[in-house]
């Protein structure tokens, strides 16, 4: 792919052009063993005929390297950063002490039970934490993130329908759900029936009752949902498909805007999952690692994947799996660095600060969403929970400018994008979520720069077009990007 850069713009220069003959980052010292020429022990044809073309580089110069990329990066620690629907916040530092200390970070996943019991106590601690703050009777820690809780979850539902002696093949889901819940339920095996929204961006009552039936095994619906709205009638939902003899799973990646205030058991789910790298602080992006916990009811925890931690005479222990098991999800118990700073940030907090923490994120929703009235139309005008969808329809028919273009400007004031184009209900999306980690500054200067970028696209449609323009590069070919990828760029 082309580079795309403007005069004056600083791009940090590869490696190779950085290395300089001789330079080393680092030596071994010299052996008193005798040589031994690498033929004698490595296949003829495996062995290199001239050094490798790798660049020469100082200790320092790699450090300068890295650290001019890394300051390139918008992240929770240098910048605003509104992901609808994926709750960036700021993650605690003194967590990350605790995961690294040698007793967490050090114990290997093959050491005895007798030599893992703190580790052990705390994913026992840990699990009937999560059982609390969720409403559920039991929790497994294996999923390694949301949609795989999801996948875990539809495979125990798929286990306790069979074991009823009534196997059932469909699962229902809403259009405004996240795209992982029909992946999911496909995975199973399942066929997948969406049900539509009303007026008001809630799950039709209507639309549910003409396709839940019973051959329906589960119905999938996020709470809030992905509009940021609180499912009025999500107690009417879970009744009508509990009547029909289905299971209710609940998405729970907008959990952060639950704690403390409503349990998801509490409103007849019959299974959850939780993603702890969103709503209880792990640090996360480029694909891991995280966590996605899922909570069962008490008629679904025999089907819970194994092992399951144990508390007796003798101390903790991992248990086999029971008959009815779905067995091994996860290689070993997890990510276990990040359950120890989820279980880190439960205990510093406490049932108290779980509370404030839904309090604030809806505060600062709420607050940046007036901010931003009558300059951005909102897909649904109401009170809304942790987040709230804005949307460039307007602006798209007016001046032909997309929620792309708005997505890319924004990094020339210094924020990272909301997410865009999502949910797929709302044209030109722009899915705002502030989390309780950002002040009254932040949140105003953010909406003070989208308010300048509104009244960009009337005066100078064409510069948001071809945003950014203080990064090292512009606008990029997305689609060229990541069908024909220039790794040796």
């Amino acid at each position: 792919m082309e580079k795309k850069h403007s005069p004056g713009r600083i791009l940090e220069p590869l490696l190779k052009d950085l290395g300089q003959d001789g330079r080393r980052a680092f030596q071994l010292p010299k052996t008193d063993l005798p040589a031994v020429a690498p033929e004698t022990q490595i296949p003829s044809d495996w062995v290199r005929s001239k050094p490798a073309a790798l660049p020469e580089l100082s200790e320092r110069d790699l450090v300068k390297h890295f650290m001019r990329l890394a300051h390139l990066n918008f992240s929770v620690e240098t910048n605003f950063y509104p992901l609808g629907s994926c709750t960036m916040k700021y993650n605690p530092r003194v967590h990350e002490e605790i995961a690294g200390l040698s007793g967490f970070a050090q114990l290997h996943p093959y050491a005895p039970d007798s030599l893992s019991q703190g580790t052990l106590q705390l994913l026992f601690e840990l699990e009937r934490m999560l059982a609390e703050v969720l409403g559920m009777d039991a929790v497994t820690l294996q999923p390694a993130a949301g949609a795989h809780g999801e996948f875990t979850a539809l495979l125990m539902a798929r286990a306790y329908h069979e074991a009823q002696g009534r196997p059932r093949k469909k699962v229902v889901v809403t259009d405004s759900s996240h795209g992982t819940n029909p992946a999911s339920a496909a995975l199973c095996g399942f066929d997948v029936v969406e049900v539509k929204s009303n007026a008001r961006g809630r799950v039709s009552l209507e639309s549910l009752a003409s396709v839940v039936d019973h051959d329906t095994a589960v119905f999938m619906m996020t709470n809030p949902n992905t509009l940021g709205l609180f499912e009025e009638e999500v107690m009417k939902v879970t009744q009508l498909v509990h009547d029909k003899g289905g299971l209710v799973y609940m998405d729970g990646a907008n959990m952060n805007a639950l704690l403390g205030q409503v349990r998801p058991g509490d409103m007849g789910f019959d299974m959850v999952h939780v993603n702890i790298h969103k709503t209880f602080s792990i640090p996360h992006g480029s694909g891991g690692p995280g966590g996605g916990p899922v909570g069962v009811k008490a008629h679904l925890k025999p089907f819970l994947p194994a092992p399951m931690v144990a508390s007796g005479s003798a101390g903790y222990r991992l248990e086999s799996p029971g008959p009815q098991s779905i067995g091994r999800v996860r290689s070993f118990f997890g990510n276990v660095g990040a359950l120890v700073r989820a279980y880190a940030y439960i205990r510093s907090l406490g049932t108290d600060g779980l509370k404030q923490v839904s309090e604030g994120a809806i505060l600062n929703a709420n607050y940046l969403k007036e901010l931003l009235r009558g300059i951005y139309p909102i897909a649904v005008d109401e009170s809304c929970m942790h987040e709230f969808i804005a949307s460039a329809k307007e602006m798209k028919a007016s001046q032909g400018i997309k929620a792309m273009d708005i997505a890319k400007r924004l990094l020339d004031y210094g924020f990272y994008a909301p997410t865009i184009c999502f949910p797929l209900i709302v044209e030109e999306a722009l899915m705002i979520e502030p989390s309780e980690t950002e002040s009254r500054q932040t949140l105003e200067s953010f909406a003070d720069a989208l308010a300048k970028i509104k009244h960009e696209s009337e005066e100078t449609p064409e510069r948001l077009r071809t945003a950014p323009h203080r990064m090292p590069v512009s606008r990029l070919d997305e689609v060229q990007a990541a069908r024909e990828p220039n790794l040796r760029w």
